[in-house]
C-alpha cells in the first residue's frame, strides 16, 4: 500500500473508536487505537495519527463517552496504542508531547508494540519509560 493510500485510509479512520474496554486490574476505562499497518513516518501519517488522538480525547471529554457508555462516567481513562512496529523519532516525539498534554486531563497514555512473530511486547508508558512483557 503506497504512502498516499495509507494516509486516506488513516484519515478514513480518523473519528474511529477502535475499542472501549474497562482495565479489570485498574478498574480504567481503556479506549484502544489500533496502529497494525507498516509506519512510514510520513507527516500524513503524523496529522492522521494527531487527528485520531483529538477525537478520542474529544469522546472522552465533551461527554460523548458518558453519554454512549454511562456505566464508564467517571471512571478514569487511559488511551491505548497499539502497534504491530516500534514507531520512529518523529512519532514518539509526537507521542510525548501528547501524553503530557492528556495528563493534565488526568488521562494516560500506554504505546504497546507487539512483534507477532515472537509474541513479545514492548509498553511504554512515557517517553523514556519503557518495560518489556512476554
Amino acid at each position: 500500500m503506497g504512502t498516499e493510500e495509507q494516509a486516506a485510509k488513516a484519515k478514513d479512520r480518523a473519528a474511529v473508536i477502535d475499542l472501549i474496554a474497562q482495565d479489570p486490574k485498574t478498574g480504567e476505562v481503556v479506549l484502544v487505537m489500533s496502529e497494525p499497518g507498516e509506519w512510514n513516518g510520513s507527516d500524513e501519517q503524523l496529522l492522521a495519527l494527531q487527528e485520531r488522538f483529538n477525537a478520542y480525547v474529544s469522546f472522552l471529554l465533551d461527554g460523548e463517552m458518558a453519554e454512549a457508555h454511562p456505566e464508564f462516567a467517571g471512571k478514569a481513562a487511559r488511551i491505548e496504542l497499539r502497534c504491530a512496529q516500534m514507531l520512529d523519532t518523529r512519532a514518539l516525539e509526537l507521542l510525548g508531547l501528547i501524553h503530557d498534554h492528556l495528563a493534565f486531563q488526568e488521562i494516560k497514555l500506554e504505546v504497546v508494540v507487539r512483534n507477532e512473530q515472537s509474541n513479545d511486547e514492548i509498553r511504554m508508558t512515557n517517553v523514556e519509560g519503557m518495560s518489556k512483557s512476554e
